[in-house]
Protein backbone atom coordinates (compact mmCIF):
# COMPACT_ATOMS: atom_id res chain seq x y z
CA UNK A 1 0.00 0.00 0.00
CA UNK A 2 1.53 3.36 -1.41
CA UNK A 3 1.26 6.20 1.68
CA UNK A 4 0.49 9.72 1.26
CA UNK A 5 0.30 12.50 3.62
CA UNK A 6 -2.69 14.92 3.19
CA UNK A 7 -3.62 18.10 5.19
CA UNK A 8 -6.27 20.67 5.51
CA UNK A 9 -4.28 24.34 5.61
CA UNK A 10 -8.27 25.89 5.44
CA UNK A 11 -7.67 24.89 9.42
CA UNK A 12 -4.82 26.99 10.39
CA UNK A 13 -1.44 27.04 8.33
CA UNK A 14 1.04 29.05 7.61
CA UNK A 15 3.06 27.93 4.16
CA UNK A 16 5.61 27.69 6.56
CA UNK A 17 3.80 24.63 8.54
CA UNK A 18 3.07 23.42 4.97
CA UNK A 19 6.90 23.42 4.26
CA UNK A 20 7.67 21.75 7.31
CA UNK A 21 5.46 18.87 6.63
CA UNK A 22 5.92 18.30 3.53
CA UNK A 23 9.70 18.16 3.82
CA UNK A 24 8.87 15.51 6.85
CA UNK A 25 6.91 13.78 4.57
CA UNK A 26 9.92 13.36 2.06
CA UNK A 27 12.30 12.77 4.93
CA UNK A 28 9.76 10.00 6.05
CA UNK A 29 9.67 8.15 2.43
CA UNK A 30 6.15 9.10 2.48
CA UNK A 31 5.59 9.06 -1.64
CA UNK A 32 3.51 12.25 -1.40
CA UNK A 33 1.93 15.38 0.20
CA UNK A 34 -1.25 16.82 -0.93
CA UNK A 35 -3.58 19.84 0.76
CA UNK A 36 -6.93 20.21 0.65
CA UNK A 37 -8.66 23.10 -1.49
CA UNK A 38 -11.18 25.37 0.79
CA UNK A 39 -11.35 29.01 1.48
CA UNK A 40 -12.70 29.02 4.88
CA UNK A 41 -12.29 26.99 8.09
CA UNK A 42 -14.90 23.91 9.14
CA UNK A 43 -15.31 25.30 12.13
CA UNK A 44 -12.41 27.96 14.31
CA UNK A 45 -10.44 30.56 13.65
CA UNK A 46 -8.70 29.19 10.70
CA UNK A 47 -5.51 31.92 11.38
CA UNK A 48 -3.21 33.05 9.35
CA UNK A 49 -5.75 32.11 7.05
CA UNK A 50 -6.58 30.27 3.73
CA UNK A 51 -4.27 30.02 1.15
CA UNK A 52 -4.47 29.38 -2.50
CA UNK A 53 -3.55 25.58 -3.17
CA UNK A 54 -1.79 26.11 -6.55
CA UNK A 55 0.73 28.86 -5.37
CA UNK A 56 1.35 26.82 -2.16
CA UNK A 57 2.39 23.69 -4.01
CA UNK A 58 4.49 25.29 -6.84
CA UNK A 59 6.46 27.20 -4.00
CA UNK A 60 6.55 23.65 -2.50
CA UNK A 61 7.50 22.41 -6.10
CA UNK A 62 10.21 24.02 -5.61
CA UNK A 63 11.81 23.70 -2.22
CA UNK A 64 11.08 20.27 -2.05
CA UNK A 65 12.24 17.58 -4.24
CA UNK A 66 11.64 13.87 -5.52
CA UNK A 67 8.11 13.22 -3.32
CA UNK A 68 4.49 13.81 -5.87
CA UNK A 69 2.03 16.54 -5.55
CA UNK A 70 -1.63 17.10 -5.60
CA UNK A 71 -5.27 18.46 -4.12
CA UNK A 72 -7.30 16.39 -2.34
CA UNK A 73 -9.96 17.96 -3.77
CA UNK A 74 -9.35 21.10 -5.87
CA UNK A 75 -13.06 22.39 -6.00
CA UNK A 76 -14.50 22.60 -9.74
CA UNK A 77 -16.80 25.62 -8.26
CA UNK A 78 -13.59 28.14 -7.42
CA UNK A 79 -11.83 28.26 -10.56
CA UNK A 80 -12.66 28.46 -14.58
CA UNK A 81 -11.20 24.94 -16.14
CA UNK A 82 -9.02 26.88 -18.32
CA UNK A 83 -6.94 28.12 -15.34
CA UNK A 84 -7.02 24.70 -13.78
CA UNK A 85 -5.42 23.07 -16.81
CA UNK A 86 -2.92 26.07 -16.83
CA UNK A 87 -1.91 25.88 -13.36
CA UNK A 88 -1.47 22.14 -13.31
CA UNK A 89 0.07 22.03 -16.05
CA UNK A 90 2.64 24.78 -14.56
CA UNK A 91 3.57 23.24 -11.51
CA UNK A 92 4.47 19.71 -13.15
CA UNK A 93 6.88 22.12 -15.22
CA UNK A 94 8.01 23.69 -11.51
CA UNK A 95 7.91 20.21 -10.03
CA UNK A 96 9.06 18.49 -13.14
CA UNK A 97 6.55 16.04 -13.71
CA UNK A 98 5.19 15.71 -10.19
CA UNK A 99 1.44 16.78 -10.08
CA UNK A 100 -1.80 15.01 -9.23
CA UNK A 101 -4.65 16.73 -9.92
CA UNK A 102 -7.58 15.85 -7.39
CA UNK A 103 -10.70 17.71 -8.37
CA UNK A 104 -14.59 17.52 -7.13
CA UNK A 105 -17.59 19.29 -7.30
CA UNK A 106 -17.69 21.46 -4.40
CA UNK A 107 -19.45 20.95 -0.99
CA UNK A 108 -19.17 23.60 1.71
CA UNK A 109 -21.75 26.26 0.92
CA UNK A 110 -20.68 28.76 3.71
CA UNK A 111 -16.73 29.19 1.70
CA UNK A 112 -19.06 29.89 -1.28
CA UNK A 113 -20.84 32.62 0.22
CA UNK A 114 -18.40 34.15 2.16
CA UNK A 115 -16.14 34.90 -0.52
CA UNK A 116 -19.09 35.87 -3.42
CA UNK A 117 -18.32 32.25 -5.33
CA UNK A 118 -21.31 30.35 -7.77
CA UNK A 119 -22.42 27.31 -5.40
CA UNK A 120 -24.48 26.48 -8.15
CA UNK A 121 -28.46 25.50 -7.24
CA UNK A 122 -28.19 21.92 -6.61
CA UNK A 123 -25.59 18.81 -6.06
CA UNK A 124 -26.58 17.70 -9.90
CA UNK A 125 -25.68 20.86 -11.08
CA UNK A 126 -22.24 20.99 -9.54
CA UNK A 127 -21.71 17.57 -10.98
CA UNK A 128 -22.23 18.44 -14.48
CA UNK A 129 -20.15 21.31 -14.08
CA UNK A 130 -17.65 19.13 -13.09
CA UNK A 131 -17.72 16.81 -16.08
CA UNK A 132 -17.63 19.83 -18.08
CA UNK A 133 -14.49 20.66 -16.50
CA UNK A 134 -12.90 17.40 -16.71
CA UNK A 135 -14.25 17.68 -20.52
CA UNK A 136 -12.10 21.36 -20.49
CA UNK A 137 -9.14 20.09 -18.53
CA UNK A 138 -8.43 16.85 -20.30
CA UNK A 139 -9.28 18.47 -24.32
CA UNK A 140 -6.80 21.21 -23.43
CA UNK A 141 -3.88 19.45 -22.29
CA UNK A 142 -4.73 17.01 -25.61
CA UNK A 143 -4.91 19.18 -28.08
CA UNK A 144 -2.05 18.88 -30.35
CA UNK A 145 0.40 21.79 -30.18
CA UNK A 146 -0.43 24.04 -33.38
CA UNK A 147 -4.17 23.41 -33.05
CA UNK A 148 -6.79 25.06 -31.20
CA UNK A 149 -9.49 23.70 -28.77
CA UNK A 150 -13.44 24.62 -28.99
CA UNK A 151 -15.53 23.74 -26.60
CA UNK A 152 -19.73 24.60 -26.17
CA UNK A 153 -20.96 23.35 -22.96
CA UNK A 154 -23.61 24.57 -20.97
CA UNK A 155 -21.65 26.24 -18.48
CA UNK A 156 -18.12 26.92 -20.47
CA UNK A 157 -17.37 27.82 -23.97
CA UNK A 158 -14.09 27.95 -25.33
CA UNK A 159 -12.85 29.17 -29.41
CA UNK A 160 -9.63 28.25 -30.58
CA UNK A 161 -7.80 27.98 -27.36
CA UNK A 162 -3.98 26.56 -27.59
CA UNK A 163 -4.21 24.24 -24.62
CA UNK A 164 -0.90 25.66 -23.61
CA UNK A 165 1.32 24.91 -21.48
CA UNK A 166 1.62 20.84 -21.70
CA UNK A 167 1.88 18.71 -18.51
CA UNK A 168 5.26 17.17 -18.66
CA UNK A 169 3.61 13.63 -17.58
CA UNK A 170 2.21 11.74 -20.43
CA UNK A 171 -0.56 9.06 -20.26
CA UNK A 172 -0.37 5.78 -21.79
CA UNK A 173 -1.29 6.97 -25.22
CA UNK A 174 1.32 9.70 -24.93
CA UNK A 175 -0.71 12.69 -24.43
CA UNK A 176 0.27 15.14 -22.48
CA UNK A 177 -1.79 14.35 -18.73
CA UNK A 178 -1.71 15.40 -15.05
CA UNK A 179 -2.95 12.36 -13.48
CA UNK A 180 -6.38 13.00 -12.02
CA UNK A 181 -8.48 12.09 -8.71
CA UNK A 182 -11.97 11.30 -8.96
CA UNK A 183 -13.87 10.58 -5.77
CA UNK A 184 -16.87 10.18 -4.22
CA UNK A 185 -19.96 8.11 -2.74
CA UNK A 186 -22.50 8.17 -5.39
CA UNK A 187 -23.82 5.11 -6.83
CA UNK A 188 -24.33 5.99 -10.37
CA UNK A 189 -23.07 9.37 -11.49
CA UNK A 190 -19.72 8.96 -9.57
CA UNK A 191 -18.50 5.87 -10.89
CA UNK A 192 -19.10 6.68 -14.19
CA UNK A 193 -17.47 10.04 -14.16
CA UNK A 194 -14.54 8.25 -13.10
CA UNK A 195 -14.55 5.20 -15.63
CA UNK A 196 -14.77 8.29 -18.12
CA UNK A 197 -11.78 10.49 -16.76
CA UNK A 198 -9.45 9.35 -13.29
CA UNK A 199 -6.23 7.81 -13.31
CA UNK A 200 -7.33 7.40 -9.87
CA UNK A 201 -10.14 6.62 -7.47
CA UNK A 202 -11.18 7.83 -4.15
CA UNK A 203 -13.56 7.08 -1.36
CA UNK A 204 -13.00 9.54 2.05
CA UNK A 205 -13.86 8.71 5.26
CA UNK A 206 -16.64 5.73 5.14
CA UNK A 207 -16.48 2.40 6.51
CA UNK A 208 -14.79 -0.75 5.28
CA UNK A 209 -17.73 -2.08 3.63
CA UNK A 210 -18.85 1.60 2.13
CA UNK A 211 -15.44 1.68 0.74
CA UNK A 212 -15.30 -1.19 -0.93
CA UNK A 213 -19.04 -1.30 -2.19
CA UNK A 214 -18.01 1.98 -4.19
CA UNK A 215 -14.66 0.39 -5.62
CA UNK A 216 -16.86 -2.34 -6.98
CA UNK A 217 -19.59 0.04 -8.48
CA UNK A 218 -16.26 1.58 -9.93
CA UNK A 219 -15.00 -1.50 -11.60
CA UNK A 220 -18.27 -2.24 -13.05
CA UNK A 221 -18.89 1.11 -14.65
CA UNK A 222 -14.86 0.88 -16.20
CA UNK A 223 -16.43 -2.84 -17.50
CA UNK A 224 -19.44 -1.40 -19.16
CA UNK A 225 -17.11 1.85 -20.90
CA UNK A 226 -15.17 -0.98 -22.17
CA UNK A 227 -12.06 0.02 -19.55
CA UNK A 228 -10.06 -2.03 -17.62
CA UNK A 229 -10.77 -1.41 -14.11
CA UNK A 230 -6.84 -2.44 -12.99
CA UNK A 231 -6.02 0.76 -15.27
CA UNK A 232 -7.41 2.76 -12.15
CA UNK A 233 -5.75 3.25 -8.87
CA UNK A 234 -8.47 2.69 -5.72
CA UNK A 235 -7.52 4.98 -2.76
CA UNK A 236 -8.99 5.87 0.27
CA UNK A 237 -8.34 8.97 2.42
CA UNK A 238 -8.88 8.76 6.72
CA UNK A 239 -7.93 10.96 9.70
CA UNK A 240 -4.43 9.85 11.07
CA UNK A 241 -3.81 10.24 14.72
CA UNK A 242 -1.00 6.96 16.12
CA UNK A 243 0.99 6.56 19.20
CA UNK A 244 3.26 4.01 20.06
CA UNK A 245 1.21 3.35 22.78
CA UNK A 246 -2.08 4.26 24.55
CA UNK A 247 -1.19 7.05 26.37
CA UNK A 248 0.97 8.82 23.43
CA UNK A 249 -2.55 7.78 21.22
CA UNK A 250 -4.44 9.50 23.39
CA UNK A 251 -2.46 12.66 23.77
CA UNK A 252 -2.42 13.10 19.97
CA UNK A 253 -6.26 12.62 19.88
CA UNK A 254 -6.82 15.50 22.51
CA UNK A 255 -4.12 17.62 20.54
CA UNK A 256 -6.80 17.71 17.71
CA UNK A 257 -9.59 18.16 19.87
CA UNK A 258 -10.97 14.81 19.88
CA UNK A 259 -12.26 12.09 22.68
CA UNK A 260 -10.19 9.08 21.98
CA UNK A 261 -12.71 7.01 21.20
CA UNK A 262 -14.36 9.16 18.73
CA UNK A 263 -11.05 9.48 17.66
CA UNK A 264 -11.20 5.85 16.72
CA UNK A 265 -13.98 6.29 14.39
CA UNK A 266 -11.27 6.85 11.77
CA UNK A 267 -9.77 3.05 11.18
CA UNK A 268 -6.32 4.63 10.96
CA UNK A 269 -6.35 5.75 14.00
CA UNK A 270 -5.09 4.29 17.69
CA UNK A 271 -2.25 2.30 18.82
CA UNK A 272 0.24 1.19 16.37
CA UNK A 273 -0.89 -2.26 16.41
CA UNK A 274 -4.26 -1.84 15.97
CA UNK A 275 -3.29 1.00 12.54
CA UNK A 276 -0.62 -1.72 11.34
CA UNK A 277 -3.14 -4.04 11.64
CA UNK A 278 -6.00 -2.53 10.12
CA UNK A 279 -4.47 -0.83 7.18
CA UNK A 280 -3.03 -4.64 6.52
CA UNK A 281 -6.93 -5.53 6.29
CA UNK A 282 -8.09 -2.98 3.62
CA UNK A 283 -4.99 -3.64 1.60
CA UNK A 284 -5.41 -6.97 1.34
CA UNK A 285 -9.41 -5.76 0.50
CA UNK A 286 -8.01 -3.60 -2.94
CA UNK A 287 -7.13 -0.40 -0.93
CA UNK A 288 -3.76 0.51 -3.24
CA UNK A 289 -3.50 3.73 -1.60
CA UNK A 290 -4.21 5.79 1.74
CA UNK A 291 -3.99 9.55 2.01
CA UNK A 292 -3.21 10.13 5.66
CA UNK A 293 -5.09 13.18 6.76
CA UNK A 294 -2.75 14.87 9.18
CA UNK A 295 -4.52 17.56 11.37
CA UNK A 296 -1.70 18.45 14.04
CA UNK A 297 0.77 20.05 11.79
CA UNK A 298 3.24 21.15 14.24
CA UNK A 299 3.67 17.38 15.27
CA UNK A 300 5.76 16.38 13.12
CA UNK A 301 7.35 12.99 15.64
CA UNK A 302 3.40 11.57 14.36
CA UNK A 303 5.00 12.09 10.98
CA UNK A 304 8.26 10.44 11.62
CA UNK A 305 6.57 7.44 13.94
CA UNK A 306 4.51 6.36 10.87
CA UNK A 307 7.63 6.73 8.40
CA UNK A 308 8.94 4.63 10.78
CA UNK A 309 6.88 1.75 12.37
CA UNK A 310 3.96 1.75 9.63
CA UNK A 311 5.19 2.44 6.31
CA UNK A 312 8.06 0.03 6.27
CA UNK A 313 5.34 -2.82 6.43
CA UNK A 314 2.96 -0.71 3.80
CA UNK A 315 5.12 -1.55 1.39
CA UNK A 316 5.33 -5.07 1.76
CA UNK A 317 1.01 -5.24 1.42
Amino acid sequence: MDLRIFTEPQQGASHADLLAVAEATREGGFSAFFRSDHVLAIGGGGLPGPSESFVNLGAIATQVPDIRLGTLVTSATFRHPSLVAIAAAQIDDISGGRMELGIGSGWYEPEHKAYGLDFGSSFGERFDRLTEQLEVITGLWATPIGEGFDHAGQHYTLVGAPGLPKPQQKAADGTPRVPIIVGGHGPKKTPALAARFADEFNVGFVDFDATTTQFGRVRAACGAAGRDPGSLVYSVAHTVCVGADEAEFRRRAAAIGQDPEKARNSPFAGTLAEVTDTMARWAAAGVQRAYLQVLDLSDLDHISLVAQEILPAARTW
